[in-house]
């Protein structure tokens, strides 16, 4: 049985403490559940966050790199893939996940989470602002759930993987 990936996704560089932390525990938990992490890879912000999170509760990683080379690569990354392919990578975060899960937003953040909704996959929205809640909210309301806590979030994503609302 092919085990779930669950993609967390984020503000890099301009990620904010609170978002970090949220993004480890979030890793942490994911890797628990026995579920596979993908992220964009790299070494800052929510990425690097949530891929220290997973590794440090022996969980399996995959960072999908915009770039041609792994220079900015998270340390704790088990599989890398390179791309070259710039920010259009959030694809394929975004087809290789069962359930997309934003933690913070930014404008690649946004970008995936877009792309999600539009190809039907759920998604989880994770301390992001209220503005952004609504905003995603009204474009697919059975398939974006806010939930304020990595917890509620591993909770939601046993029910979509339950009912069978991935892919």
């Amino acid at each position: 049985m092919r085990k779930p990936i669950i993609g967390v996704m984020g503000p890099g560089d301009a990620a904010t403490e609170s978002e970090t932390q949220l993004a480890y525990h979030l890793g942490q938990l994911i890797a628990q559940q026995g579920w596979v992490l993908l992220t964009g890879g790299r070494n800052c912000g929510v990425m690097d966050a949530a891929n220290r999170g997973a590794q440090q509760a022996n969980g399996l990683t995959i960072g999908i790199l915009p770039d041609a080379d792994d220079r900015n690569l998270s340390a704790a990354v088990d599989l890398a893939i390179v791309t070259g392919m710039g920010n259009a990578r959030n694809i394929i975060n975004v087809l290789s996940s069962q359930v997309v899960i934003a933690c913070g937003m930014g404008s690649g953040t946004a970008s995936e989470v877009s792309l999600a909704l539009k190809v039907g996959k759920p998604v989880i929205l994770l301390g992001c602002e209220t503005v952004s809640q609504r905003f995603f909210q009204q474009l697919a309301p059975e398939r974006v759930t806010v939930t304020e806590t990595p917890t509620a979030a591993i909770e939601q994503v046993h029910r979509w993987l339950k009912t069978g609302h991935s892919s």
